[in-house]
Formats: structure tokens, C-alpha cells, sequence
């Protein structure tokens, strides 16, 4: 899966930064962070077959923040 660019988007997290790849991202007033990913066609197959995705967040020991996967866009929602 890659982090790619969506109308909603208002910032881009780790533009400079060589380390990690640039994540485009929609940043809310209250602090809730959202991102688009789109999965290649074998991603696809795979998770069609498996129903799973899994998750890596680095939280460098501190807390885990809440989080949430969804196929369902969080914009569309709230029209």
C-alpha cells in the first residue's frame, strides 16, 4: 500500500524528510489526522482472499492513540 493524494488532503506530513515516505494528509482543528492509501492489484487479491490488513504505528514508547481502518471515506460521511 502507498499514502496518496486526496482531494480533502490540507497538509503533507514528512515532505522533506529522506527517512519516510511523504503522507498526504487532512488535518482537522481538533487534532484528528486522516490519510488515503491505495493498494496495488495483488494487495487487493490478498486482502479480497484474506480479509485482513495489518497496521504498524510507531509510537517511539509513548501511548497508543486511538485509531481506526476503514474502505469507507470519513468525508463522504459528513455530507
Amino acid at each position: 500500500m502507498k499514502p496518496i493524494n486526496f482531494k480533502e488532503q490540507n497538509m503533507v506530513f514528512a515532505e522533506n524528510q529522506k527517512e519516510y515516505l511523504p503522507l498526504p494528509a487532512h488535518k482537522t482543528k481538533e487534532g484528528q489526522i486522516i490519510s488515503c492509501w491505495k493498494m496495488s492489484f495483488r494487495e487487493r487479491i490478498k486482502a479480497l482472499f484474506t480479509g485482513r490488513v495489518y497496521s504498524s504505528i510507531h509510537t517511539f514508547n509513548n501511548g497508543l492513540p486511538p485509531q481506526m481502518l476503514s474502505v469507507n471515506s470519513i468525508f463522504e460521511k459528513q455530507k
